[in-house]
């Protein structure tokens, strides 16, 4: 199979160049719109602008924000001037930034005012006090010694800060030339962004991920979708995650389509986008979607135009996914199986798949990407249907995370393969179905529980819209097997029917 060879900046100026009119983004809430061609000369004065404050190739930038208009400006710009993107989750509290500002060696930090309960500029100013009394670019932090710019998303002015309109007049004085220079040193194998896991095996990792995995990656699950220039996009899920910034945004950059975008997720302004710009496609997790489908509104609206998406992140149920294929027309959504360090997608159904096997497996790998199922004592590749670890090895593994060479090391072997640390089996038919986490393991009494099995054991009921099975703690046993279940409205259900369900099928709960 042959792969791109192409860099995020070189992508998007083909598209700029060729299909210069064209909608690359657009806010339908706001009447915001941006072509190719406009949005590739905004990167530019962007990355020329960060290169004017000392920004150089390498440099670590990190962005702090939900989706936000420029959240792409400087995903673009900082891959068009060789800086690392580090992409910072929205929920995240003053310790975890402190984390990652110091593990992730940021030299520029990128802002909103603030998300939910969260202040953000308050909280830097905690962490960064010489903000409030240095000259811009010249910060000196005691805590932080590599942070030496903070920038404000938007046209506010905060002591000790840049914002974006003064890094787009200072990129206007500078010479393109200068960007077009350090342009042709960037190579698709360099690393363009990193984004921390979530630490449930220790600390907060740095995963590397290179212009070719992600580019490569967006590209093939697009072409999974049947995606040409002509297809629209809307966007609802966070950019900060892969879900967004890679099966969303080099997904449809890749093919020279568009964006519909949504700053959070609101069933309604989702709703409303797809009518008003005739999107083709829709992303989300299982919620998401059920969100929108029993939305009170959800019959006002010409969903038409939908075709296709994904629906990724938690097991769906059957008939949500039925009646997103019928009653939303994406007839041909699929499921999108992965993790950051495969960036992300590693295995996918197909569009001529059955609602079942969308609904109850991952699919098979993606084009260019190996995948087996392995004994994670021994390494052997498993039988059919016999449960392991799920591995993969191909152009989709990370390079590595970041100054750690001992995970690096745990988590690919010397063969290349990435190990997931996720359970699953390979049915007879060739389909993969995760099981579980090998560490989300329940052990009663010294048997082996995994929440997987149980949780799709009860999808099963009818009244079950969601459950999510976890392991008790328990003086004889050590832990049991606890069930909490979400039913669907207006669906009674009492524990003991629960009981009785599960009772004399091979179900511990």
């Amino acid at each position: 199979m042959e792969l791109l060879d192409d860099t995020l900046g070189g992508m998007l100026e083909k598209w700029a160049a060729e299909t210069p009119d064209t909608d690359f983004m657009v806010y339908p809430d706001r009447g915001l719109r941006f072509s190719y061609a406009e949005f590739d000369q905004r990167v530019n004065q962007l990355a020329k602008g960060l290169l004017e404050i000392g920004v150089k190739k390498g440099d670590k930038v990190g962005i702090w924000a939900n989706n936000v208009p420029d959240w792409l400006t400087f995903m673009f710009a900082t891959a068009k001037m060789g800086a690392i993107l580090v992409t910072v989750n929205t929920s995240y509290k003053l310790s975890e930034l402190e984390f990652l500002i110091k593990n992730a060696d940021l030299s520029t930090l990128c802002i909103i005012d603030g998300y939910r309960d969260s202040d953000y500029v308050n909280m830097v100013f905690e962490l960064v006090p010489e903000l409030k009394t240095c000259e811009r670019g010249k910060l000196q932090s005691a805590r932080f010694p590599e942070l030496k710019n903070v920038v404000f998303i938007g046209p506010q002015k905060h002591r000790g800060m840049y914002n974006t309109p003064e890094l787009l007049l200072l990129g206007s004085h500078v010479d393109d030339a200068v960007l077009t220079d350090i342009s042709r040193t960037i190579d698709c194998e360099d690393v363009v962004n990193m984004q921390y896991t979530s630490g449930t095996t220790g600390f907060p990792k740095g995963v590397m991920l290179t212009h070719h995995n992600i580019l490569n990656n967006g590209f093939q699950v697009g072409e999974n979708m049947h995606y040409t220039n002509k297809d629209r996009l809307l966007v609802c899920v966070p950019l900060f995650h892969c879900f967004g910034c890679v099966l969303a945004v080099c997904a449809i950059v890749s093919h020279g389509a568009s964006m519909v975008l949504t700053e959070d997720f609101d069933p309604l302004r989702v709703l409303a986008g797809i009518q008003k710009e005739k999107c083709t496609a829709v992303y989300g997790v299982p919620t998401m979607f059920i969100a929108e489908l029993n939305h009170p509104m959800f019959s006002m609206f010409d969903l038409s135009s939908l075709r296709t998406g994904i629906m990724a992140g938690a097991l769906c149920p059957v008939e949500t996914m039925r009646q997103v294929m019928d009653k939303m027309h994406c007839r041909d959504i699929i499921i999108v199986y992965g993790l950051t360090e495969t960036s992300p997608g590693m295995t996918t159904t197909r569009v001529f798949d059955s609602p079942e096997i969308r609904a109850t497996t991952v699919g098979t790998n993606l084009p260019g990407v190996e995948v087996k199922v392995v004994n994670p004592e021994t390494g052997e590749e498993c039988a059919a249907e016999e449960q392991g670890e799920i591995c993969c090895r191909g152009y989709n593994v990370m390079k590595g995370y970041y100054n750690n060479p001992e995970a690096t090391a745990k988590a690919i072997d010397q063969e290349g393969w990435l190990h997931s640390g996720d359970l699953a089996v390979k049915t007879a038919d060739g389909f993969f179905r995760i099981t579980g986490r090998i560490k989300d393991m329940i052990i009663r009494g010294g048997e082996n529980i995994y929440p997987r099995e149980i949780e799709n054991f009860l999808f099963q009921m009818p009244q079950v819209e969601l459950v999510e099975v976890v392991g008790l703690a328990d003086e004889k046993y050590g832990e049991i097997v606890g069930a909490f279940v979400k039913l669907k409205e207006g669906q009674p259900l009492t524990e003991e029917e629960v009981q009785e369900f599960c009772r004399g099928k091979n179900c511990p709960l």
